[in-house]
């Protein structure tokens, strides 16, 4: 970051500059134009990659190997951003059911824990979406709404009185151009450059596992159900999609996950379907297989004066649960909401004053889900002896108790908690 701060010229060129266009950036980008009095013209999202998707391609798009399982709470940020009806028009898979059981017990047998979208008389549990028509639907409706997007990438922030001046560097030309805003949000991920310019630290814990992901068709219906077994040295995560096929996620040692993704396409199946416990038949790969790194990541603080983190940028956790998209995208809601009641109140948007609420209410959350992830990937995932037999264990209790299973729920929807605005049912914002 660069020390020192100096008499800014001239009014900033831009209120709001959101760097990095992946969901959570691209989400926060077009909400704010709806639920604050800002001009979209006045947004700018910065991203080198956006030349490389066109914001308005969505449906029709080709199925990709990441995917997330959006909540209801979700939903509705995406609703109020306008992105949600290109996303519906992409047919995401709805699930009505998590069905999880650990290793030493038969799928469908006692001691499974399953979750029914009936039992809270919703319709379903949330959609399975991937995540570049996520990312592509928020990113054509923050355009359609008159915002400015920059295929570029920030090389440096200068704080100034009243604002903060950005180097932007165009790969496309080599060539370097300013500009100044009057907020920053770093959008850009879990290597935030953002977060370095600001001088903000981060707490990094790397899990020694590799997540495989790919996309595999099973022999047997998936009966609109999300699955996750426990295996005892990782998870595994069957998603369904609209195609009948579904996505897997599976969570491993990084030699074991190497080891897998070397071995020949029928060996691998072969595998994935005795760690699947044979749920859904014989599994049949469709994809290629990736392998991605996965680690835990938590930002002390999420903001300074000037720049606020969101997503990534500010937590990582670990993805047996899929909440990461769901927590970046309550971020992306509840700073656009502090944000708009500052601007009604005629204070500056950047102000740290402004910035410190959004920190308040969500950095106690993220940083609890946080924890309660690591539990369950020690204990339920990869742990050994009486107390992780006993939180397996635990699974049948819940089960049984319908009031635990409520609060489960109720989580897994996302409509528990200090919820934002745009995250509640419509009857319920003001």
């Amino acid at each position: 970051m660069t020390a020192g701060r100096r008499v800014a010229r001239g009014a900033p060129d831009c209120d709001v500059l959101v760097v990095g266009g992946g969901a959570v950036g691209a989400t926060f980008a077009a909400l704010l134009p709806h639920v604050t009095s800002l001009d979209a013209a006045r947004i700018t999202l910065l991203d080198p990659q956006l030349a490389v998707e066109p914001p308005g391609r969505t449906a029709g798009a080709s199925a990709g190997l990441r995917v997330s399982a959006i909540s209801r709470a979700s939903e509705r940020i995406l609703m109020r951003a306008q992105a949600w009806p290109a996303i519906a028009a992409s047919d995401p898979c709805p699930y009505e059911r998590m069905h999880v059981w650990p290793h030493d017990v038969p799928a469908r047998a006692a001691g499974a824990l399953v979750f029914d979208a009936a039992s809270l008389h919703e319709p379903d549990l949330g959609h399975i979406v991937d995540n570049r028509v996520l990312q592509a639907a928020s990113l054509a409706s923050f355009a359609a709404a008159g915002g400015r997007l920059v295929a570029a990438r920030v090389g440096s922030l200068q704080f100034e009185s009243g604002g903060v001046r950005a180097t932007l560097e165009r790969d496309a030309d080599r060539s370097t151009t300013a500009l100044t805003a009057r907020l920053v949000v770093g959008a850009d991920g879990a290597r935030s450059v953002v977060r370095r310019l600001a001088g903000l630290e981060a707490r990094v814990e790397d899990y020694l596992q590799l997540g495989v992901v790919a996309r595999v068709r099973p022999e047997r219906p998936h009966e609109a159900t999300a699955w996750q077994r426990f295996l005892g040295h990782g998870t595994l995560a069957l998603l369904p999609l609209a195609s009948g096929e579904c996505s897997i996620v599976w969570s491993l040692s990084q030699a074991e996950a190497r080891r897998l993704l070397a071995v020949a396409p029928a060996q691998f199946e072969q595998e994935l379907t005795a760690a699947s416990d044979g749920v859904l038949g014989a599994l049949q790969l469709t994809s290629e297989r990736l392998a991605p790194p996965l680690q835990r990541l938590l930002a002390p603080q999420y903001a300074v004066e000037r720049v606020a983190l969101i997503g990534d940028a500010a937590h990582v956790v670990h993805p047996l649960a899929g909440q990461g998209v769901n927590l970046g995208l309550l971020d992306a809601a509840a700073l656009a909401e502090v944000l708009a009641a500052a601007l009604g109140e005629g204070e500056d948007p950047g102000a740290l004053r402004v910035l410190r609420r959004y920190e308040r209410w969500r950095k106690g959350e993220n940083e609890a889900m946080s924890l309660a992830f690591d539990a369950f990937n020690a204990l339920l995932s990869t742990g050994q002896g009486t107390l992780a037999t006993l939180a397996r264990r635990s699974l049948g209790w819940v089960e049984r108790s319908e009031l635990a299973k409520r609060f489960f729920l109720e989580r897994a929807l996302g409509t528990a908690g200090d919820l934002p605005a745009a995250a509640r049912a419509a009857a319920a914002i003001s």
